[in-house]
Order: structure tokens, then sequence, then C-alpha cells
């Protein structure tokens, strides 16, 4: 069974918490299964979730390379050099990245608002990128964006290799043929 889900912001990517924090339990109702792959609890959008070891391992490990495509919002109005050198890679703490295919983008029509809704700031402008990234480190799109010097605001995971967030609304669920 894979189920796709749009994970909302704010929402761990477990299903219990000691903590009394969300968790995916609030969200999926479907008993024995589990995230393949993980997003931040201040990360939104496609988790995929299954009770499929196999296809949980072929989802995430780095050498199936399933490419993963994030929207993020940036601080300020990036730059042609810095997605020049997203496109490239950029060095991190961990090492280089590989190259991430990346390119502006504009907020889209269907994206829903966010709570606690971004940081606004009069004199500093927020910007979209598209980044898709075919590893997958703690945090690496964050790290990325800030290493260009245009740090994460928001971001979204749109798409698994051939999966999408299809439609789904926040914290909603559909099965995966």
């Amino acid at each position: 069974m894979l189920i796709a889900l749009n994970k909302p912001y704010g929402v761990l990517c477990q299903f219990t918490d000691a903590d009394g924090r969300a968790t995916l339990a609030d969200h999926v109702a479907q008993k024995g299964v589990y995230a393949a792959g993980r997003l931040d609890q201040d990360s939104e959008g496609l988790l995929l979730l299954t009770d499929d070891g196999a296809l949980a391992h072929r989802l995430t490990d780095p050498k199936h390379k399933q490419p993963k495509t994030y929207l993020a919002q940036v601080d300020g109005a990036i730059t042609d050099e810095a997605i020049a050198a997203l496109r490239r890679g950029v060095m991190l703490k961990d090492g280089p990245t590989l190259p991430a295919g990346a390119e502006h983008a504009t907020e889209p029509d269907w994206l829903w608002p966010r709570d606690p809704p971004v940081r606004f700031r009069k004199a500093i402008p927020t910007s979209w990128l598209r980044i898709t990234l075919r590893e997958g480190r703690n945090r690496q799109v964050r790290r990325m964006t800030a290493a260009v010097g245009f740090p994460t605001l928001r971001l979204i995971r749109e798409r698994i290799g051939p999966y999408d967030l299809g439609g789904l609304a926040p914290g909603a669920w559909r099965r995966v043929d």
C-alpha cells in the first residue's frame, strides 16, 4: 500500500510524540504505514507512507536516485547567479552537494495559506524557486539556499519520483496505485 499525504506545516513525520506535538496520526487513520522519507516540522507537502519496506527503501535510498522536487520561497530576489550555483552544486559543512535542478518560479495559484504565515518585511522582497534534488541530506534545500545567500522562508515538496501532490489539501491523503 502506498499513501500520498500533504503534510501540513508544524506536523512531525512520526505517529507519536511524547510532548503532544502534532503528528501524522492527526491526519492519517490508516494503521501499519510508515513514512518513506522525512520532511522536517517546518516543511510542507508530499510525504509518502507505505507498509512495504522494500518500496520504502526504493523511494528513499540515494542509490535509487528518486528525484525530489521542492518549491521554495526565499528571502530576497533570487539571482541568476544563485540559481547557477545551485545547478553546479554548493559546498555545505558536510561536503559538496550534487548539482540540483533549479529554476525561477512564481507562487502557484494552487498554494494554500500557511498557518502561521511567513514573515513579511516591507523592505525585503521574497521570491520563489523550484529545486530538484537526487540526494537527501538533512534540511538540504534550506542549507543550499542559505549557502547562496537566500534563506528559505517556506518549503513545499511537490514531487517524489513519479508521485506528486495532485491537488491534495494540507492534511489530506489518498491511496496511490
